[in-house]
């Protein structure tokens, strides 16, 4: 099993000011210590479960690409992307962009979108949910073609692209992976099966009831449900000097008989920076030969 850590919560000690020498020291230490891959949320403002919406928020992109200059191995990726907060022929080029700065260490984590709160606010592009879901899987249809290198024109029911021409192509081969995240049965399991290659579910009991329709929707479409990686959000919360390190291994091993290859997880204190360390000398060995 391989563990992504995630960064939801940019309100530091420091504050602003810090923020990016922070950034870069997490990064830079979490890479260090064996971590897979790294995520930030694609939120313009805080999400309620974590603090008040005027808590420190950083545009998901350019933060991606802040940390791609200060790292060299870890994956990068947003959990996950608003599919409808970009025009998705932008949204393409992003990733690609990132792909590309980044020596092929991008992923497109994407979702429907659920904050109407921060879009209103904003002025995002929020339409209702029917419709964020067909805008998700035109979305996935137009960003898949752009990362083949397929530059004809595309003509959906939301969006229509006259040449999606996408120089230079990303480095990842054979292209950046798709993750989409999300539980949904009826459309985002479906939506996995048809265009991912990776899902991200959410903890709780239904885990295995959700990868059993997952593999439902697999066999209806024809694919085979073993190639798609299965991943799960999971907090790593080690205690101040290691005394839930256990705990944590004998979690992530449940995950890993129920076939959850990576867990994504928040980190706490993790600007100490001494959480991360722990999770490298006694976390991330035990679970390696998962």
């Amino acid at each position: 099993m391989r563990l992504g850590i995630h960064l939801p919560d940019l309100t530091f000690p420091d504050g602003p000011s810090h923020l990016a020498r922070d950034l870069a020291v997490i990064a830079k230490t979490a890479e260090e210590v064996g971590f897979d891959r790294l995520s930030v949320m694609d939120h313009v403002w805080q999400i309620g479960h974590i603090g008040p919406p005027e808590g420190e928020m950083l545009e998901s992109y350019t933060t991606l690409g802040y940390l791609a200059g200060q790292t060299s191995t870890i994956t990068l990726l947003t959990l996950v992307t608003g599919a409808v907060y970009r025009p998705p022929g932008l949204l393409g080029k992003i990733v690609t962009t990132l792909d590309v700065l980044s020596g092929g260490r991008a992923m497109l984590g994407i979702g429907a979108a659920w904050n109407a709160e921060e879009a209103f606010g904003l002025g995002l592009p929020f339409p209702e949910t029917s419709e964020r879901f067909e805008r998700l899987e035109e979305v996935l249809q137009i960003c898949r073609q752009m990362f083949d290198g397929v530059d004809t024109p595309y003509e959906g029911h939301h969006y229509h692209l006259g040449r999606t021409l996408n120089s230079p192509r990303p480095l990842s081969r054979p292209r950046p992976r798709i993750l989409i995240g999300g539980s949904g049965e009826r459309k985002t399991l479906r939506l996995v099966a048809q265009y991912a290659d990776a899902c991200n579910l959410f903890p709780g009991p239904e885990l295995a009831h959700k990868l059993d329709v997952l593999r439902e929707h697999c066999e209806a479409v024809g694919r085979d449900y073993d190639e798609i990686e299965k991943t799960v959000l999971f907090n790593f919360d080690v205690g101040p000097s290691g005394q839930k390190v256990r705990e944590i291994v004998e979690g992530l091993r449940r995950l890993a008989e129920m076939g959850f290859s990576v867990a994504h997880g928040r980190v706490t204190d993790v600007a100490t920076i001494h959480p991360l360390e722990i999770i490298g000398t006694e976390v991330i060995p035990e679970i390696a030969d998962l």
